[in-house]
């Protein structure tokens, strides 16, 4: 089931406002959060549009968190945070995601919760790009 008003649903230029499309997982999708303040955010939104962890089965929740320990291992060895936080929001954006946020203990918000969309620290395209094939390359291992 997609919503065709939903950026995770529908990408292109509606997920191109602010994430950038990694990869597929097993049942979810891997997208690089453009907003840079902290190294290699990731998002891992479910495959199908449900708002919540109870609209899937035990054996897609599985799968789903499989995936966000699938995407976590390769965040933490492309960009080796200190910390990384889980943050799974949808007020407004129904859909089942979870934010991967890496913390460094010497750098923006250590300690404190992070800003959804703080538009501090964006990057060059190749910089984009380079990020990227690192953790697609990553994720394979896992």
């Amino acid at each position: 089931m997609k919503d065709n008003n939903c950026a995770y649903c529908m990408r292109g230029e509606l997920l191109d406002k602010f994430g950038i499309y990694v990869c597929d997982l097993s049942v979810s999708t891997l997208v690089f959060f453009k907003e840079q303040s902290h190294p290699g955010r990731c998002i891992v939104a479910y495959k199908d549009h449900v708002s919540e962890i109870v609209d899937i089965s035990v054996e897609e929740r599985n799968a789903f968190f499989a995936d966000v320990d699938r995407a976590a291992k390769a965040i933490h060895e492309v960009f080796k945070p200190d910390k990384l936080n889980y943050g799974a929001y949808g007020d407004t954006g129904c859909h089942l995601h979870v934010h991967l946020v890496p913390k460094y203990r010497d750098g923006f918000e250590w300690g404190g919760v992070f800003e959804m969309n703080p538009e501090k620290t964006f990057l060059s395209d190749e910089e984009y790009a380079e990020k990227i094939t690192a953790l697609r390359k990553a994720v394979e291992k896992y």
